[in-house]
């Protein structure tokens, strides 16, 4: 049922939203105005909302300091596989445990669950002599197959199940009554339907990606193959100190994806959510 508000109940609500909205908001002016700012106006007492000069130079000053493109390049190849691979192998995970009827079928789904309740910290040491005996350190194959086969992908295969278990059955029976297998079915019905779900995993499995940090640290060591995370704590003056500004103007460009990637994608993931029982 739709409800009319009066002009002075919407200004209400409308600014008990602004103001709310200025926590989340904030930082992130806080973040991209300060890279523009000299160091020594950033801790300035009152903080200054709008900088007094603009400094340029500091996102120059971000690629003659480190391989920055090159790291850039790194996290977003990585983020791109990670993500296409998880949504291919989730989505047919989650086919197979809510559509396929095989013994023990929900006890090994729980199984898969309790990867959810498992630290990365408490595996990064088998891991780490897992791809040691691989001769895969200081490369970027742990970064790739550790999420698209490991734990991270266990909340894809989890969104992906809810999704298939809540698609009518007669879809499928009528296709299979047309002749076609499993795999047809899955392919040309069951996963273009699924569009939302897997918009919800794709964002989710970017940001866990491009954020992803302990991991880089542990199995990298070359800068040129480092990625956003790790190469964001590398700017640093002769004395070890942070280089305040440069460091949010790296941040800033760092932010720029996660940002546009949500934006282009965010009603088909408020319907993956919902579609799959997550939207609270």
């Amino acid at each position: 049922m739709k409800t009319d508000l009066s002009p002075r109940m919407q200004v209400t609500v409308y600014g008990l939203m602004m103001v709310l909205l200025i926590p989340f908001v904030f930082p992130t002016w806080w973040m991209v105005t300060s890279s523009l700012k000299p160091i020594s106006d950033i801790f300035a007492f009152p903080p200054q909302i709008i900088p007094e000069r603009f400094d340029f130079t500091t996102y120059a000053k971000v690629f003659e300091l480190q391989p920055f493109a090159r790291q850039y390049w790194n996290s977003a190849y990585i983020a791109a596989i990670v993500t296409v691979g998880t949504m291919i192998f989730s989505s047919m995970a989650g086919y197979a445990f809510a559509r396929i009827r095989f013994p023990f079928a929900n006890a090994l789904f729980m199984v898969v669950l309790t990867g959810l309740l498992i630290p990365s910290e408490v595996t990064i040491v088998p891991l780490f002599r897992i791809f040691l005996a691989w001769d895969m350190i200081n490369t970027h194959w742990p970064l790739i197959l550790v999420p698209i086969f490991g734990a991270p992908s266990v909340f894809a295969t989890f969104v992906m199940r809810q999704f298939f278990i809540a698609l009518p059955v007669e879809l499928e029976e009528a296709a299979r009554v047309d002749g076609l297998g499993r795999f047809k079915i899955f392919w040309t019905i069951a996963l273009p339907l699924a569009r939302p779900a897997l918009a919800a995993v794709a964002i989710f499995t970017f940001l866990h990606s491009w954020n992803l940090y302990l991991e880089p640290i542990v199995f990298i060591s070359s800068p040129d193959m480092f990625t956003l995370p790790q190469a964001l704590t590398q700017f640093t003056d002769a004395y070890g100190g942070a280089m305040w500004n440069i460091q949010l103007a790296a941040a800033t460009m760092t932010a720029i994806p996660v940002l546009v990637v949500f934006v282009i994608a965010q009603r088909q993931f408020v319907e993956g959510l919902a579609h799959t029982g997550l939207k609270g």
